[in-house]
C-alpha cells in the first residue's frame, strides 16, 4: 500500500531533433506539460506537511527551479548540434571557444544554461537529443534529490511525464 501524488507544470520551448528523418529536424516549439509523480508508503505525521506525501507547493517550487526557470521561453539544444549552436554564438565571439565553454558546463553540470547568445535568447544545452523521452529522464534526475530533501525522505520521485502535444507523452520511471 502506498500514496501517490503528482504535480504538473507547463512551459513553452523550442527545439529540434537534428537526427530526425522528417519534420522534427526543423526548428520548432512545443507547449510542454511536465508531470512529476511522487510516492510514499505513509504520510507525514507532524510538521507543516502533516498528512501529506509532499507539499504540492514544495513540489511546484522545485519543478519551477529545475524546469521552468532554465527552459521556459527558451531553446533546448543538443550539444552535438554544433551548426545550430554556432548560430546562437554571440556576435564577435569565436564560435569554437564559445561552444567549448558550453561543452565544459554540460560536462560539469549535465546541462548548460546561457543568455549569452546572438539575440540574448535563453539557450539550454543538453548532452542528448532533446526528445520528450530524454527530457523526461533528464528532468527526473534534476528533481529526484530535491523531492527526497523537501519531503524529509518521506516521498520518492517515481516518474516524470512529458507531453509534447496533447496527444504525445513520454514517461521516465526511476
Amino acid at each position: 500500500m502506498s500514496y501517490r501524488v503528482s504535480r504538473r507544470i507547463e512551459i513553452d520551448a523550442g527545439h529540434r531533433i537534428m537526427t530526425h528523418g522528417s519534420k522534427c529536424r526543423h526548428l520548432h516549439g512545443h507547449r510542454y506539460a511536465i508531470e512529476a509523480v511522487c510516492e510514499a508508503r505513509d504520510v507525514h505525521h507532524d510538521g507543516e506537511q502533516t498528512d501529506m506525501v509532499v507539499d504540492f507547493g514544495f513540489l511546484k517550487e522545485e519543478m519551477l527551479a529545475a524546469i521552468d526557470q532554465p527552459c521556459d521561453h527558451g531553446f533546448i539544444a543538443a550539444l552535438a548540434d554544433r551548426d545550430l549552436l554556432a548560430a546562437f554564438a554571440p556576435a564577435g565571439a569565436e564560435p569554437e571557444i564559445w561552444l567549448a565553454g558550453l561543452a565544459a558546463e554540460v560536462e560539469r553540470r549535465g546541462a548548460a544554461l546561457t543568455n549569452d547568445t546572438r539575440l540574448a535568447t535563453k539557450l539550454y544545452v543538453v548532452p542528448f537529443q532533446p526528445t520528450a523521452e530524454c527530457l523526461a529522464k533528464h528532468w527526473f534526475r534534476c528533481l529526484e534529490e530535491p523531492v527526497r530533501r523537501r519531503s524529509a525522505g518521506t516521498a520518492r520521485l517515481v516518474g516524470v511525464r512529458v507531453w509534447e502535444t496533447p496527444n504525445c507523452v513520454a514517461e521516465y520511471l526511476g
